[in-house]
């Protein structure tokens, strides 16, 4: 069967998770939080798998494997940190490891959620067992009021010292703009919900190609 990426990957590095257990099947387990595992958002699994990855490889070529060091190695390759990066693959190196292929190995959220939802046929749902086709808003809700709320916070407190006269009657709001990557096209959120897509030119449906699909 066809998989995305994350299945190619699983594949090519022999991720598992134990003898009896499938890492897809745990993927799943994961993120609806069933077989007692409470339930765990695609951000985080797709974290656990690039860790995952790296246990992995620094096994197979016996680099010394501890949790301190799979967290500061794995931020560093993730990171903005150029330096740090280059460090970290100069260090691989030396035990054999190729540390751009591992980079390039790495999963991102977008791509977790579209195996767990595509290839393994999994989906959310709330506590009445139906299924949650709104999460997304309802993510994008909470996120925003989270924003407004420590935003009023800091203006309230900066108003309190005198440095934001007024702020305290001011009115928190928190548009969220989607830029296009190729062009300087910005539109807000609900905009782009409405006509389906970010930039016509550029992002429109006819025009993305996504290179983390199915491999065939």
């Amino acid at each position: 069967m066809d998989c995305c990426k994350v299945g190619v990957v699983a594949e090519k590095r022999s991720l598992t998770v134990s003898a009896d257990d499938d890492i897809h099947e745990y993927l799943v387990a994961r993120w609806v939080g069933k077989d007692s595992y409470p339930e765990m958002g695609v951000r985080k699994l797709a974290d656990w798998f690039n860790r995952k990855l790296l246990r992995t490889e620094y096994t197979r070529h016996d680099r010394t494997v501890t949790d301190v060091r799979i967290t500061s190695e794995y931020e560093a390759l993730t990171g903005d940190d150029d330096v740090k990066r280059g460090e970290v693959i100069d260090d691989l190196k030396s035990d054999g490891i190729d540390g751009e292929l591992l980079i390039d190995d790495f999963v991102s959220r977008s791509t977790m959620r579209r195996h767990l939802t595509n290839c393994l046929d999994a989906s959310k749902t709330t506590q009445n067992g139906e299924s949650n086709s709104n999460w997304e808003a309802d993510q994008i809700n909470h996120s925003r009021r989270h924003f407004e709320k420590k935003v009023d916070e800091a203006v309230t407190s900066l108003a309190n010292k005198g440095q934001l006269p007024g702020g305290t009657e001011a009115t928190i709001e928190t548009p969220i703009y989607l830029s296009c990557p190729e062009c300087a096209t910005k539109v807000r959120l609900k905009t782009a919900l409405e006509r389906q897509f970010i930039c016509k030119e550029h992002l429109g449906p006819s025009t993305l190609i996504d290179s983390e699909t199915v491999v065939r």
